[in-house]
């Protein structure tokens, strides 16, 4: 009888975590909070994040799987554009639950591509060995009700104080904007540096405008300066 016990007690101590780690599968850091920390192996040697990239921006991407036709898309458009993303502080990570070899094979072989005409490009930013799953589950990357295997695709974009700014997700069989991550990347740090904030379709150069008070600085505010605060903020609204 303790035996038969002891079995059941066993039986649902491991359904429970299988079943925690089913739930950790679509656990997702969010906005404001901090970039899970995390090691591993790339094609660029061994990753320590955050510690190897100190107060630089950051962007993690995730990928289904090397070799398919859209994320060897994303991989070249992101090459083109990774001159962009260094002048403006920002280092990329690239990962799948790919191994390291499948990384590096599939590496050289864009490499030799002349993509829509363009050169061939040398891709300088590490592609991360993720087969044990382990990263993609601190960032919510593997979906279960599309894979159990495989990552969507996903975006974080890091501030230097590694405080998650921005998150992007998308559907494996359609491919990302590169254009618009890196608009975003630049918006991000406008609006860091300024304190204001950018419209709808906002690009780079445009007009930006003026943050909604605070319940504290509502509270400093005399009635005058309210008034005057909401005329330069409509001033704003209006001319762009």
């Amino acid at each position: 009888m303790k035996t038969k016990f002891l079995f059941i007690v066993v039986m649902l101590i491991s359904v429970t975590q299988l079943w925690a780690q089913d739930v950790n599968y679509g656990k997702i850091p969010l906005i404001g909070d901090e970039a899970p920390a995390f090691d591993a192996v790339s094609t660029n040697g061994p990753i320590s994040f955050p510690k190897d990239f100190g107060n630089s921006w950051k962007i993690l991407f995730s990928h289904p799987r090397d070799f398919t036709p859209v994320c060897s898309s994303e991989i070249l458009e992101l090459a083109y554009l990774q001159d962009d993303f260094e002048k403006l502080g920002v280092k990329i990570m690239v990962l799948s639950t790919d191994t390291l070899y499948a990384h590096n094979t599939w590496k050289k072989a864009l490499e030799s591509v002349k993509y829509k005409g363009m050169e061939p490009v040398k891709i300088k930013f590490p592609l991360v060995d993720d087969n044990n799953w382990a990263i993609s589950k601190k960032y919510g990357m593997i979906h279960s009700a599309v894979s159990r295997s495989m990552d969507v695709r996903s975006v974080f974009i890091i501030g230097p104080n590694n405080k998650i700014n921005a998150i992007f997700y998308y559907p494996n069989n359609i491919g990302r904007n590169m254009d618009e991550i890196k608009r975003t990347v630049v918006a991000l740090q406008t609006a860091d540096k300024t304190k204001l904030c950018t419209p709808a379709n906002w690009q780079v150069g445009g007009d930006l405008m003026i943050p909604n008070p605070t319940e504290a600085e509502k509270k400093d505010m005399t009635l005058p300066n309210s008034k005057i605060y909401q005329v330069a903020w409509f001033m704003t609204f209006m001319k762009n």
